[in-house]
């Protein structure tokens, strides 16, 4: 993915100011999907534009531009959408901790899992308002489905996080539980 296929996402939505659209990327692609800085956003629209992608719509005041996507950028948006996926360049943080868990002792694992599992419990949350916020744009928009997918995709990755977390901290309790037991028996 690139940030001009995010753009034109978010204009095959509806026309946008650039302000806007870095608001759109704050609040939603941003932590999830696509992270892009208000000084990327800028010129990758100009590069739109000036490819005949999007158009300026609207000039207001202050210079403040309205960017609409055209039928060519609807045919790019298109073109990736089908096109097969690259693979993916992984970089999270969390499951790298994951693989080296095992340098920490129990309470200090058993207290990052209990963070990931509050971590989940907020981003669920988080989604469960955004998914609300996507149900009450749907009907008003008779049905579009921009954002449901995505929002489920997150919901149902932080409740495999959460279960994982709940999961993780059985199987060290039972770790624990069995070290001592022999322990027991032997000493």
């Amino acid at each position: 993915m690139s940030l001009r296929h995010a753009l034109l996402g978010l204009l095959a939505d509806q026309p946008a100011s650039g302000y806007d659209l870095t608001r759109k990327f704050e609040v939603s692609l941003q932590k999830y999907a696509w992270h892009a800085r208000h000084s990327q956003i800028y010129p990758e629209l100009n590069r739109l534009a000036g490819e005949g992608l999007i158009s300026v719509v609207e000039e207001g005041a202050r210079g403040r531009r309205t960017y609409a996507i055209t039928d060519a950028g609807r045919t790019e948006l298109r073109d990736w959408l089908l096109a097969p996926a690259k693979e993916a360049v992984v970089r999270n943080e969390t499951v790298l901790r994951m693989f080296f868990l095992s340098t920490l002792d129990n309470d200090e694992i058993r207290g990052l899992l209990r963070e990931w599992i509050e971590e989940a419990d907020r981003e669920l949350a988080r989604i469960g308002e955004s998914l609300d916020r996507i149900e009450a744009l749907r009907r008003e928009r008779k049905g579009r489905w921009f954002g449901l997918f995505a929002a489920e995709y997150g919901k149902r990755s932080f409740q495999t996080q959460r279960e994982w977390a709940e999961w993780a901290l059985a199987q060290v309790d039972e770790a624990e539980a069995a070290a001592e037991a022999a322990k027991r028996e032997t000493g």
